[in-house]
């Protein structure tokens, strides 16, 4: 079977015919957060049931790097190269320093404990944003019930300050976030409720001013079917590479269905990295898998 579909010609371009869909490891229980680190030429990623961190490298497969890892789930880089997590069971924004201690950046706003932040992208500037949905502490599967103090919502970190603003408090459930190439927009993923009967799930786009401290308000962007967008990652063109149930979809700036990668198991979350960043590294369920595009991914730390 082909491992992509082309929906728009356009996408004949991305993919390349003889880079097939390749397994890079398995017997994880669920895959998310993959961060990519150019400068060690790995990947990190969350086994997030299973409370530890995994790394990647082309010579020695998946090891591990860091159990217990707080239940993290989101990853990114901050612009000294810095691994930000987030952490559901403690509830909070960390930073691992150079010699491997791990500092807390945030765990609550007004006074109130935060939720459970889930995913988390660095801006130029080093602020850092993150979401912060109830789901890591509604069940013990990902970390532990707790009571939620705070409606879900999405922040802005000033990492120098540690002011801590809110950017986005009308969504259900905020999940999955990237910034456009230029950081004019940040896309959200909107999936819903958790335990709700039919959650409303989509990708929201929130336009940003020029100093980062206007944001509009979220607007639909874009529906993904089947299942629901929960993380992606926007290649140099500013083409949306996003988690679905049948696998990963590419999505224009302008909202347009432009291909599919087929994947056997739904997609939590993508990252793109290898030697030219066009390298798309996709966590699929219980299994970590990957695909050479003829795409790179847009440029970040």
């Amino acid at each position: 079977m082909t491992d992509f579909e082309i929906v728009d010609p356009r996408f004949k371009s991305f993919v390349l015919p003889n880079a097939p869909l390749e397994k890079l490891g398995e017997g994880c229980r669920w895959l998310e957060g993959p961060v990519w680190f150019a400068d060690h030429d790995c990947l990190l990623v969350s086994d997030l049931p299973n409370d530890r961190v995994l790394r990647w490298t082309e010579q020695s497969g998946l090891s591990l790097y860091r159990h217990p890892a707080g239940f993290s789930n989101g990853h990114a880089r901050d612009r000294q190269g810095r691994l930000i997590s987030c952490s559901h069971v403690h509830r909070c924004i960390t930073r691992t320093e150079w010699n491997g201690e791990v500092t807390v950046l945030a765990d609550r706003f007004d006074g109130k404990r935060l939720n459970s932040p889930n995913d988390v992208v660095v801006k130029s500037d080093g602020s850092i944003w993150f979401t912060d949905p109830p789901y890591g502490i509604q069940t013990d599967y990902e970390g532990g019930k707790q009571r939620a103090e705070l409606p879900a919502r999405v922040y802005r970190l000033d990492a120098d300050s540690g002011r801590l603003d809110v950017v986005c408090n009308t969504m259900a459930g905020p999940n999955g976030l990237c910034f456009s190439p230029d950081e004019s927009r940040l896309y959200v993923s909107e999936t819903g409720l958790q335990f709700a009967m039919a959650p409303e799930q989509y990708i929201g786009a929130i336009d940003l001013g020029g100093d980062g401290g206007d944001y509009s308000p979220v607007r639909f962007f874009y529906k993904v079917a089947p299942g629901n967008s929960d993380g992606f990652r926007c290649d140099q063109d500013g083409n949306i590479w996003t988690g679905a149930a049948d696998g990963v979809h590419c999505i224009s700036p302008a909202g347009e269905l432009l291909g599919r990668i087929h994947v056997p198991y739904p997609v939590s979350n993508v990252e793109f990295g290898g030697r030219c960043l066009s390298r798309l590294f996709i966590c699929a369920s219980h299994t970590l898998y990957a695909i050479y595009t003829n795409q790179r991914g847009a440029r970040r730390l």
